[in-house]
């Protein structure tokens, strides 16, 4: 297993890697609206953080020699599933087309307060 890290995207806040990767898989921790630049959560609604969060994953990926068009499964854990459509907005515009599979989940709470995490799962076979 290869452990992935970049400092383009935000450090871990707990005992786990940004991503791995083993067998041809990149598994993408979960990524919240924090701009890896100041370490802060950003402020704004479910559409502006959802922006921040796939710039994360991005900068993840391109760390793990992928692209967004490698991923293959995603889920979005949302603090109110009322923000659905933002967040599904800005989700497909940032995969510009790419449809992979996902689950979107309602929680309580998420770290920071955040409004929305997404993880990701890639396939470096699907790798440009």
């Amino acid at each position: 297993m290869k452990v992935i890290n970049t400092e383009n995207a935000p450090a871990a806040i707990g005992p786990y890697s940004q991503a791995t990767a083993i067998n041809g898989l990149v598994f993408c921790s979960g990524q919240i609206a924090i701009d890896p630049a100041t370490g802060r959560l950003i402020s704004g609604n479910a559409a502006t953080q959802t922006q921040q969060v796939m710039n994360n994953l991005k900068a993840v990926l391109a760390a793990a020699d992928c692209s967004m068009a490698a991923i293959v499964k995603t889920t979005i854990y949302l603090r109110d599933m009322n923000d659905f459509g933002a967040v599904n907005e800005v989700y497909a515009e940032c995969l510009n087309g790419h449809r992979p599979a996902r689950a979107t989940i309602e929680v309580s709470r998420l770290p920071k307060e955040a409004l929305v995490e997404i993880d990701a799962i890639a396939a470096k076979e699907c790798c440009p």
